[in-house]
């Protein structure tokens, strides 16, 4: 006899378990571990629209942002720390946004890519699109533009770069990150455009 579906719990926030390593290790040591982060920032590219097309052009040879010690297309987000969110974020898209950045290890990083990830861009009035993706993850760096060229992605990294390089990893700082955002999980995002059926056993009773 099958038995009922049962719905999976969504993955949770515990930034209190982090920064252990930044809190305590003495300073030289808080220099080297912010110069590895610095350096090998593994991404993890979201492309909505048309700004994915000026984050291809950046990592391609012309523009080529590997040698600034950022690895384009990480396999998963369980192997990248840098988040790319280029294009329009749409309501839909919201609750997949979340996830994703929840299974990211700390620490990770965001960069808004683009007018429509800032703040909706052209679209910012309508019924269905975002405004801006800081309202479903922190963002560390804003790239404006629409699109934005090749070379303001590759400032923004730069900047994002000197922010991780002056960073004290503690777990006060990664709970901080959490404070100014709207959301806490993917599940407070969804929005379901259908209601759930109820089960048989409620609607007898």
């Amino acid at each position: 006899m099958a038995s009922d579906p049962v719905d999976l719990p969504l993955p949770t926030l515990r930034p209190a378990t982090m920064g252990v390593v930044g809190e305590h290790a003495p300073k030289p040591v808080k220099v080297v571990l912010n110069w590895g982060r610095r350096y090998s920032l593994w991404v993890f590219n979201f492309g909505l629209a048309c700004c994915a097309i000026e984050f291809i052009a950046a990592s391609m040879g012309r523009h080529d942002f590997i040698r600034l010690g950022v690895i384009p297309f990480a396999p998963g987000p369980r192997q990248a720390d840098l988040m790319v969110v280029s294009g329009t974020v749409t309501d839909k898209m919201g609750p997949a946004i979340r996830r994703l950045y929840d299974q990211m290890p700390e620490p990770k990083y965001v960069i808004s890519f683009g007018a429509c990830s800032n703040s909706g861009g052209p679209y910012w009035d309508s019924y269905s699109v975002t405004k801006g993706v800081d309202q479903i993850v922190p963002v560390d760096v804003y790239v404006p533009g629409c699109p934005p060229r090749p070379e303001a992605l590759l400032h923004g990294i730069i900047r994002l770069q000197e922010q991780i390089a002056s960073e004290r990893l503690t777990a006060q700082k990664l709970r901080g990150r959490y404070a100014g955002t709207r959301v806490a999980s993917a599940g407070d995002v969804r929005r379901p455009l259908l209601r759930r059926a109820p089960r048989r056993a409620e609607a007898e009773q």
